[in-house]
């Protein structure tokens, strides 16, 4: 039994491959036992980095520092100053309940982002009791035997024991660019990526061991700064800005009329505070991890946060052909051979430059036809060379019955090179692949060496048919306002098939045509085109480029780590389902499932992220001009308080807990990809919101000189003071329900938590002021008669807003008429 696991951590380095293998009792043909393997992860601990987390003490505490909890602190100490218990007992309660919905909150969200980084655990093929299997890598122990292909992140510091070579990108490590080449007995560390190659090492440390120090972390924090967090958070700026400038009015005026500066000063606080947008942080955050919970139910794992908004923003799909149009399910197809070879031979040596536990659907299907599985199974790979997409074929060098041979398959034009096809040969096989090409069919050449030189064994082509649902998808995508252009590795006759059958268009372009093409020539081929054929992984990041250019939103999809500068480059990089660890760690969204179906229900869904967010931000804005300018203008023109301090907080508090539930509310996509319109949302939210300055203003004028509310004696502006709060109360919660929708109130219903938390909060509202809890009792009379007022208000605020929205959905659609394709 070894005695110290994480001994050999820094020796391994200088030892032979043999000494390692000695100090961690492995048998490198039979591998760890599954018991031994679980004590030794018992004995060293799991294969990861440790978090540093927080105390959820500290965390609560937390919410008691920081600008706004210091100014509403300072005003409870004020009331404590001049004996107001009443009023220091809800200022305190306010400021405990505050942080107990944002600890909450933020605990949830928290709890969202640990499911996402399960749901995107990085897996390893390990060799345990004579069998490869695969398995989490933090459960990889010291002594593992693990197979390490291109685009694998590497789980663990591993010693190179078997195969030719592979090239690794270090510059995670070492900030070197230039990929390195490894080879048997050397190392490989923790969080580098093998770009090239396969091979099989053991491991020698894990976690915190590793030279790296950490695992690469697929999911990015929620910290990372989206569009719509700066919008919000300037629209948040603007918004204190201009609660400082009216309380400082408010506040200099009342000081020159003699008021108590101590009151003064509590009063004038306790405004900034309801004027300032509070609940943004939560808002902002539960609303993003839900709409990701959301999206991981959908099967689509957001890496990034800050994707969900550039999602809902995208106006160009390129998506990949094999897998996302197609089912990626092939099977083979009458295959021709050459040669005298029988069709048998053909598949038999195809089958031989094949891999069956890399689980690679094209040697998944060749395998599948091979009728003589016995002689297949005599036969042993000495060495494999992968495919990769540079090579652009697969290489084996085998032993059968005592003789070795080389056998290769690949792209038909690679194996003609190989084979040194004349030009006879050359256009025989190459009017079969076109014909073959223009049914929709993939065709594979294969070769075979026995040491005089390889020779054409033949053509297998294979079929792999359009998904169910991806024409439809194709449609629907477009009816809303999204351009899907098709990309392919695969001969052109078969992407122009392809994309007839799914109903994306005529215009398909070569690599070469891309090559070829460049500054404005470029954009417009790839704003033109409907899909590119015969692409390597390097065009990708040459189209992303090009329609970004041209100003569109752009996700790629990509599943290689060649692909990654792309996925990089786009707005939204997709890692489609099987995606390597290389091509998932670069991209803004991982797809746990196949299809174009999946894309579609993630930006469906971004598009509701994003309509709740604005939904949001329109109401925020329309509410601190409603009360912010109601109160400062009214002290300025009556010189009375219109509510009290107490009432003010009562008031952000009742309107904080319905909007944070706004996550779960119902809405309705736009047919055209959202951005953020501030010209729209500044009119839109300053027209309803001066509207609610206006009927306060009207209501005050009437209590006062209609209905004759005594407000000179003490008694008679209590009770004003409580009308006024039940009203902004109430017709702060209907705005809710205005600012929700573009149509009219009723076009789309409320989600129950929103409707029922905004009922629950008006109702309780009433209550207080009907009964007088902490301030004056006013009477269901009274009572009756402002929720008659506010509800009128309500029906007139709505018609005027959707008089606004038709004015900016014109200038929409006449923008997305000219950009239309």
């Amino acid at each position: 039994m070894v005695t110290n696991l994480q001994g050999i951590a820094q020796k391994a380095k200088h030892m032979s491959v043999d000494e390692v293998l000695k100090y961690l009792e492995v048998d490198p043909k039979r591998g760890l036992s599954e018991e031994e393997a679980k004590r030794r992860l018992k004995e060293v601990g799991p294969n990861e980095i440790p978090e540093k987390k927080v105390s959820p003490l500290r965390k609560f505490l937390s919410y008691f520092w920081g600008p706004i909890p210091w100014m509403i602190e300072a005003a409870a100490i004020l009331s404590a100053i001049v004996q107001h218990w009443e009023d220091f007992a809800i200022i305190t309660s306010l400021l405990i309940i505050n942080a107990v919905v944002g600890f909450w909150q933020e605990h949830k969200a928290e709890n969202i982002m640990e499911y996402l980084k399960e749901k995107l655990t990085i897996e390893s093929r390990v060799f345990r009791d004579g069998k490869w299997k695969t398995v989490p890598a933090r459960e990889l122990v010291p002594g593992d035997i693990i197979r390490v292909r291109m685009g694998d992140i590497i789980p663990a510091d591993v010693k190179l024991i078997e195969g030719d070579f592979i090239t690794v990108d270090e510059s995670a490590l070492t900030g070197e660019s230039v990929p390195v080449t490894k080879k048997a007995g050397e190392m490989i560390y923790s969080g580098t990526i093998v770009k090239r190659g396969e091979m099989t090492g053991v491991v020698v440390a894990t976690g915190l061991n590793t030279y790296f120090g950490r695992t690469v972390q697929l999911v990015e924090s929620a910290r990372t700064v989206s569009e719509y967090q700066k919008l919000v958070i300037n629209i948040g700026n603007y918004l204190i800005a201009l609660s400082l400038i009216m309380v400082t009015i408010m506040f200099l005026v009342e000081l020159h009329r003699g008021k108590p500066i101590i009151e003064l000063l509590r009063f004038a606080l306790v405004l900034t505070v309801a004027a300032i947008p509070a609940a943004l942080p939560a808002v902002m955050s539960i609303t993003m991890a839900i709409g990701a919970y959301e999206l991981a139910k959908r099967q689509a794992i957001v890496t990034k946060l800050v994707a969900i908004e550039e999602l809902a923003a995208v106006d160009a799909l390129c998506a990949d052909k094999t897998g996302t149009l197609t089912k990626n399910q092939l099977t083979v197809d009458d295959p021709i051979s050459w040669n005298n070879f029988s069709v048998d031979d053909m598949l038999f040596y195809a089958s031989l430059a094949s891999k069956e536990e890399n689980k690679d659907p094209i040697d998944l299907a060749i395998i599948r036809s091979v009728k003589d599985k016995e002689k297949l199974k005599s036969c042993k790979q000495v060495k494999f060379v992968p495919f990769d997409p540079v090579i652009k074929h697969t290489e084996a060098e085998v032993e059968c019955d005592g003789k070795r041979f080389r056998t290769a398959k690949g792209a038909p034009q690679v194996i003609l090179d190989m084979v040194n096809a004349d030009e006879g040969l050359r256009k025989e096989v190459t009017e079969k692949v076109d014909e073959l090409a223009r049914k929709g069919y993939r065709t594979l050449g294969v070769a075979v060496d026995f040491g005089d030189g390889w020779k054409f064994v033949g053509l297998i082509p294979l079929f792999d048919p359009p998904r169910d649902d991806s024409a439809n998808t194709v449609k629907f995508l477009q009816r809303n306002g999204i351009r899907v252009r098709m990309i392919t590795g695969d001969h052109i006759a078969i992407a122009k098939q392809i994309a007839k059958m799914l109903g994306i268009g005529k215009k398909i372009y070569t690599a070469d045509q891309l090559d070829k093409a460049t500054g404005h020539e470029l954009t417009q081929l790839c704003e033109d085109a409907d899909g590119f054929a015969q692409v390597y992984p390097e065009h990708k990041f040459k189209i992303v480029k090009a329609l970004q250019e041209a100003g569109h939103k752009v996700a790629m999809t990509g599943d290689g780590v060649n692909d990654a500068p792309a996925l990089k480059q786009a707005d939204v990089g997709i890692a489609v389902s099987g995606a390597t660890d290389a091509a998932r760690a670069a991209a803004d969204i991982a797809l746990l499932a196949s299809g174009i179906g999946v894309i579609k229900n993630a930006i469906v869904e971004a598009r509701k992220i994003f309509q709740r967010m604005h939904s949001y931000v329109l109401y925020r804005i329309t509410e601190t001009i409603r009360v912010l300018f109601f109160i400062t203008l009214s002290i300025l023109a009556y010189n009375f308080y219109p509510v009290t301090a107490v009432m003010i907080i009562l008031l952000a508090l009742l309107n904080d807990l319905p909007i944070i539930t706004i996550a779960y509310d119902n809405v309705k996509i736009n047919r055209w990809p959202e951005k953020w319109n501030i010209r729209e949302i500044l009119t839109v939210s300053t027209i309803i919101g001066t509207m609610g300055v206006v009927e306060t203003f009207l209501l005050l004028w009437l209590l006062i000189n209609y209905f004759k509310v005594p407000y000179t004696t003490a008694t008679g502006l209590a009770v004003l003071q409580s009308m006024i709060f039940l009203k902004l109360a109430v017709a702060g919660h209907l705005t809710i329900f205005v600012t929700r929708t573009r149509g009219p109130f009723w076009s789309i219903i409320p989600g129950k938590w929103l409707f029922w938390s905004a009922v629950g909060t008006k109702l309780l509202a009433t209550l207080i002021a009907v009964y007088g809890w902490g301030v004056s009792a006013i009477g269901w009379k009274y009572a009756a008669i402002i929720w008659v007022y506010c509800l009128v208000w309500f029906l007139i605020e709505d018609v005027t807003k959707r008089a606004a929205y038709k004015f900016f959905s014109w200038e929409v659609e006449h923008q997305h008429h000219k950009a239309a394709f």
